[in-house]
């Protein structure tokens, strides 16, 4: 009897160990067991080591989804499909007015001619706004500039919303960050109110910044340009092509106001509207020329309440172009309206 009983304490504990793994039962509900065997051991005899067939969900901590690694299989996975096109869409009556609440049935969508499947639409786009609102200072456009400071003070208090964001720049011969992308409206009024004296006009220059500005700003955001200015481009060390490659790689809006001190074509800058105008258009934006200085509150009105009242057509193209060339974009909605949109994008690598 004494003989037994140092047998039975040298054998009992690899007994019970032996019971632990060989019972589901008993396995399953208990947590020693679970986090013990989470890991393989390479110390642990061959009996101790994990199943290769056991399944990690019980024995892992949680975590976030990470796919930098993806070493398993990716089944019920959902993906981001980074091909995914959006496009936001202006549509206007035939008195200028926002037409809302068109159903998706009215809109065609085309990429190089060939109709794409319209995969999303919003009536009216949720998205938050990232905006540039640039002011220009020469002392051509200086004539109204206690105008401008005006109504843009009264646009940013008008437009911005919680998610919003917006930063202020000067243009003259250089172009001047007066605030970041703020939503803090006494920043920003105080940053329209100190727009130097300048003397030349780098518009290209202007609009190639705040598109490199907006390029990086996140996907799941609108990007709007809004220029003052009288048009009169004569300092840029960037030309016409840069400017507007810049801006449709941005994916950017651009709204134009052009203030127009003198109003006889002979006397102005009509080949720097004419630019204007086309840049402007490529990016699906709009432009406005006041008469007066004192109609710029509404037009900051109209752009402010048809940047509210945009469509969203999202689209996966098919067939996709090449890596890194211009894919021409065309929207089509039944009936008498204006549609305004970007009309191309830069495909990225594949």
């Amino acid at each position: 009897m004494h003989l037994k009983l140092p047998m039975r304490a040298t054998f009992y504990p690899a007994r019970l160990l032996v019971l632990l793994l060989c019972s589901p039962l008993l396995a399953a509900n208990s947590p020693a067991a679970d986090t013990s065997f989470a890991q393989d051991k390479p110390d642990r005899p061959p009996w101790a080591q994990k199943s290769k067939g056991a399944s990690t969900a019980k024995t892992q901590p949680a975590a976030e989804p990470d796919d930098s690694q993806d070493s398993t299989p990716q089944r019920g996975r959902i993906r981001v499909n980074v091909n995914l096109v959006n496009v936001l869409v202006s549509v206007l009556d035939e008195h200028n007015r926002p037409a809302p609440d068109l159903p998706r049935e009215s809109f065609q969508l085309f990429e190089e001619g060939v109709e794409q499947k319209i995969e999303i639409f919003e009536s009216e786009t949720k998205l938050p706004l990232d905006l540039v609102l640039m002011v220009d200072a020469s002392l051509s456009a200086h004539k109204e500039i206690v105008f401008e400071e005006e109504a843009a003070a009264h646009f940013i208090r008008q437009i911005l919303r919680p998610d919003d964001r917006l930063a202020v720049y000067a243009v003259d011969e250089d172009v001047h960050q007066l605030a970041g992308f703020s939503d803090n409206i006494s920043i920003l009024e105080a940053a329209v109110h100190r727009i130097p004296n300048g003397a030349g006009t780098s518009i290209y220059d202007a609009i190639l910044l705040a598109a490199h500005s907006l390029e990086h700003r996140g996907e799941d955001r609108r990007r709007v340009i809004i220029l003052v200015t009288d048009a009169g481009e004569t300092t840029s060390s960037s030309d016409f092509d840069a400017a507007r490659k810049a801006a449709v790689r941005s994916g950017s809006l651009l709204y134009t106001i052009v203030i127009r001190p003198v109003k006889n074509e002979s006397g102005r800058n009509t080949a720097g509207e004419h630019a204007l105008e086309t840049i402007t258009d490529t990016m699906g934006g709009a432009m406005f020329f006041p008469d007066t200085a004192s109609e710029l509150d509404g037009i900051f009105d109209r752009i402010n309440r048809e940047l509210r009242t945009q469509y969203r057509l999202g689209y996966y193209p098919n067939p996709r172009g090449p890596a890194n060339t211009y894919r021409q974009i065309e929207v089509k909605v039944s009936g008498k309206y204006q549609v305004r949109h970007r009309k191309s994008y830069l495909t990225g690598p594949q």
